[in-house]
């Protein structure tokens, strides 16, 4: 069983940053890659940005050179470094593993942006 959990949401106004933590724990033999996700209301699940085990990122466009994706390997823990946020960012954020054995979720962490 693998087990994550994301830290780090609030309400910001817009222009400001936050910083999402999502730290693994379980028996994981390896990862392929971890990423962040978000659902609005109303809205389809979608990819933020997601970090590979060879250290390749990948971001939606509509975050391009706003956010920021890093992990520490040590921690077993993938970051998302948000800044110059918009009241359209506002969504349930998830953590994503995909793993050796398996896809794993967090239950998400909140992130408002007022106006």
């Amino acid at each position: 069983q693998v087990q994550l959990v994301e830290s780090g949401g609030g309400l910001v106004q817009a222009g400001g940053s936050l910083r999402l933590s999502c730290a693994a724990s379980g028996r994981i033999f390896s990862i392929n890659a971890m990423g962040w996700y978000r659902q609005a209301p109303g809205k389809q699940r979608e990819l933020v940005a997601e970090i590979t085990s060879g250290g390749t990122t990948n971001y939606a466009e509509s975050v391009k050179g706003r956010f920021t994706i890093s992990r520490d390997d040590a921690k077993i823990t993938v970051y998302l470094q948000m800044g110059s946020l918009k009241p359209e960012d506002t969504a349930v954020y998830y953590c994503n593993a995909n793993t050796v054995p398996g896809d794993y979720w967090g239950k998400g962490t909140l992130v408002t942006v007022s106006s």
